[in-house]
């Protein structure tokens, strides 16, 4: 057996990854991934010793020419990792919010998105769990490290975790679909049209394309960016020193609007972006001009806020577990507390506010007109606390060729794709008829193998000129 184990750590943290090429007898494995992290495996058999040992050399100086070099693992530190420092005091609300249920995570949760059919929460200890909009738990998956946050973009939704790693959650089997450099410490991150639009510690923001491949940066005015929102005409960047708006190819900054405090939390509609801020305010700002359209007041520093569609209603989250609604024009409606901590996140949807707190639940509250009045008056529901069925289906991520089942003919109505190898790099393209051939499917790394073919349940074309998976991958044999 042959081991080599080389690094990249560029000066300034540029780069930060290791890869490791070991040969036993005709199986050659090489595992890479970054620093301070378990990586990735990939293992290949060939016919002969000889051309094993051959294709390993051949691996290793192709990496040695792109600056690896040999190291000892273990001697370099892992990614640096800031999680928001977060306090949170009992609500000063007379009365509390109408929670219809509420799940308990384990770990202080920042991540939420609420769809057509289900609820998704995910937090720090690394789990993503899914619920019906009436709390019976669905599944869960185990992912390898903190769980940043959630996004959608389309019917397709993603986990951005404290390994520098975005996890698509889409499809049965869920993979690692962007990997970010050991440099950027991750505070947010959106997902528009398949581009990934990632803010950080320094208030830069960085964004990537759909094949993972770096489009550009900008550095920030500020510091601390916990905001990052992103449509057809910006990118939409919250820091300590307010919101800045920078056009979709980097090369324009629109404009930038200074804010009450820093920013801690943004949220968006067709028309305008909404900063929740240290400062006690959630700030209106017009996604055209910049302007501040409209200032909503809290009584502590606000750590998250949603809004009705349209903007009708503004929800806030504030350090003091209490929960706000305002109308439009910035009137507060009502103040309640939780009763389950501060809202680190949240999302309205069908007169329900879903909110995930300091003390890792998911709760459900009842956001209607009557329910809210009822609650001022002293009136409130018995919160069910939802429990974790003994049968509750567990997912992880594919990490190996191992993780996928092997097929020896495709179903009726899948697709076949097939990996190849494009300019060094592997890419993935549709064989079957209806496709556009020229165009990459996003797909997971970890089981690409040049010339490989898999089975997937479907694909559905990106407006930008990619496809995305859907249902489940099976290897073709």
């Amino acid at each position: 057996m042959s081991k080599t184990y080389l690094e990249l750590s560029q000066d300034g943290g540029g780069a930060h990854k290791f890869y490791e090429v070991t040969v036993v007898g005709q199986v050659v494995s090489v595992r890479y991934g970054r620093i301070g992290s378990d990586g990735q495996t990939q293992t290949s058999t060939f016919p002969t010793a000889e051309k094993a040992q051959a294709a390993a050399t051949k691996k290793i100086g192709e990496k040695v020419r792109k600056g690896y070099a040999p190291a000892v693992q273990g001697q370099r530190a892992p990614r640096a990792v800031t999680r928001r420092q977060v306090t949170s005091a009992p609500s000063t609300a007379r009365a509390t919010a109408p929670v219809l249920w509420r799940f308990r995570t384990g770990s202080a949760a920042f991540g939420i998105h609420i769809d057509d059919d289900r609820c998704w929460v995910g937090n720090q200890a690394g789990d993503v769990y899914t619920l019906a909009h009436g709390g019976e738990v669905l599944a869960r998956y185990q992912l390898p490290d903190g769980v940043k946050c959630l996004v959608a973009d389309d019917f397709w939704i993603y986990a951005g975790c404290d390994d520098g790693r975005v996890y698509d959650l889409s499809s049965k089997l869920p993979f690692a679909a962007y990997d970010i450099a050991a440099d950027v410490d991750i505070f947010w991150l959106d997902i528009h049209e398949g581009v990934l639009n990632v803010s950080d510690y320094a208030g830069r923001l960085t964004v990537i394309d759909h094949e993972d491949e770096h489009q550009w940066a900008r550095g920030g005015r500020g510091e601390h960016a916990w905001m990052v929102r992103a449509d057809d005409r910006a990118v939409y960047h919250g820091h300590s020193r307010g919101v800045t708006a920078h056009s979709t190819d980097g090369t324009t900054e629109l404009w930038h609007t200074p804010t009450q405090g820093g920013v801690l939390f943004g949220w968006q509609e067709d028309d305008a972006v909404y900063a929740g801020t240290s400062h006690q305010v959630v700030h209106r700002i017009s996604k055209q001009t910049g302007a501040t359209e409209a200032t909503y007041r809290c009584d502590s520093s606000v750590y998250s806020c949603a809004t009705s569609p349209g903007g009708r209603y503004v929800f806030a989250g504030d350090s003091a577990s209490s929960v706000y609604c305002f109308d439009r024009d910035g009137t507060r409606l009502w103040k309640l507390g939780t009763g389950s901590g501060s809202a680190l996140s949240m999302q309205y949807r069908d007169e329900r506010l879903y909110l995930v707190t300091t003390d890792g639940s998911l709760v459900c509250v009842d956001a209607s007109e009557a329910a809210v009045t009822a609650a001022q008056q002293g009136s409130v529901p018995v919160a069910r606390d939802i429990k974790l069925s003994a049968a509750l289906p567990t997912y992880a991520p594919a990490t190996a060729l191992a993780s996928v089942t092997t097929v020896t003919a495709a179903p009726a109505g899948a697709v076949i794709v097939e990996c190849v190898q494009e300019g060094g790099r592997t890419r993935v393209h549709v064989v079957s008829d209806g496709y556009e051939r020229s165009w990459n499917v996003q797909f997971p790394r970890a089981i690409r193998e040049p010339g490989a073919r898999y089975v997937v349940d479907s694909l559905h074309a990106a407006s930008s000129g990619f496809y995305r998976v859907r249902g489940d991958i099976r290897r073709l044999q």
